[in-house]
């Protein structure tokens, strides 16, 4: 383990490097691989005055939690409570992403090679109490990140959580994943109709190039394989999860450097639609004490020729 300064912790593990941000929202600043004269970026890099000035947004990754995305108008139903949260990402009306992100997580423990940070939220708005927690595990060849939520509060929580990554736009960037239906999203990017996905993203397809396709929209059936590819590097990534990662939401802004794939356990404004009784949902009803937790490990790879 690496201190760079009070604030950004390095692992290294032989080639590979990955350094991450406790105090701005638990994320990741950079994940690569120097080898052969070059330097392979498997997330997009952070500038420093993301770090300077605590912007998660503009990090390599950063997590999700209690939920994914968004909620609809901030307002969701729970058994038989409105739950009514801080509109925080105005001008949107809706609440996105939760808490993790924007708050400091603690350190509480650390290796050359691994780290483990925690968060603990107290109810607020969000009316339960939870911690949570990022263990990340570094080797030459793949990093894990292991992502668990502890219900803190007397009474169930539903919740969800998930990674936010972001990647390097290549004009041959392709992505693929192992998805079965897609969510079409609305003017406001929340979910409106179930439909096929692109058949080119599937990995049976010839990978979905993020420059062709504007997508901000979430996919379900994920079934825990997507594979990021750019050609021009001869190079690729692989993101494999455990099941309870049900959804994938991919995010290929028209005009930006960087596109997303953003592996989740809960579907897009997933508790109302839950509430209107969609069961594909993947929200987690956590009772007291109990946790959920699951792994998301990124492997680069060499493409076949």
């Amino acid at each position: 383990m690496i201190q760079d300064d009070l604030s950004i912790l390095t692992l290294r593990a032989a080639q590979t490097e990955l350094a991450i941000a406790p105090h701005v929202g638990g994320s990741i600043i950079r994940y690569l691989t120097r080898r052969e004269g070059q330097t392979y970026h498997w997330m997009r890099s952070t500038p420093t005055n993301a770090i300077e000035n605590r912007n998660p947004g503009a990090m390599s990754s950063f997590p999700l939690v209690p939920f994914s995305n968004r909620i609809r108008n901030a307002t969701f139903r729970f058994r038989g409570r409105t739950i009514q949260l801080d509109q925080n990402f105005r001008p949107e009306p809706h609440a996105i992403h939760g808490h993790g992100w924007r708050a400091p997580w603690t350190v509480t423990n650390q290796t050359e090679t691994t780290l483990s940070i925690e968060y603990e939220h107290l109810a607020d708005d969000w009316p339960w109490s939870y911690r949570a927690e990022q263990h990340f595990t570094l080797l030459p060849d793949r990093l894990t990140v292991r992502f668990t939520v502890t219900n803190n509060a007397p009474d169930t929580m539903p919740v969800g959580f998930g990674l936010h990554p972001y990647f390097v736009r290549t004009p041959n960037a392709t992505v693929r994943a192992n998805v079965a239906q897609m969510w079409q999203a609305d003017r406001n990017s929340m979910p409106s109709t179930q439909v096929e996905p692109p058949p080119q993203l599937l990995l049976s397809g010839a990978g979905l190039n993020p420059d062709d396709t504007p997508l901000d929209n979430n996919f379900t059936g994920f079934g825990g394989n997507a594979i990021v590819a750019w050609p021009e590097w001869n190079a690729g990534l692989r993101i494999t999860t455990d099941p309870i990662y049900r959804c994938l939401v991919v995010y290929t802004p028209t005009g930006q450097d960087f596109f997303c794939v953003e592996p989740a356990t809960n579907c897009i404004d997933g508790f109302n639609l839950a509430a209107d009784g969609q069961s594909d949902t993947g929200i987690i009803e956590l009772g007291p004490n109990d946790t959920a937790g699951g792994d998301v490990t990124f492997e680069p790879v060499a493409l076949a020729r």
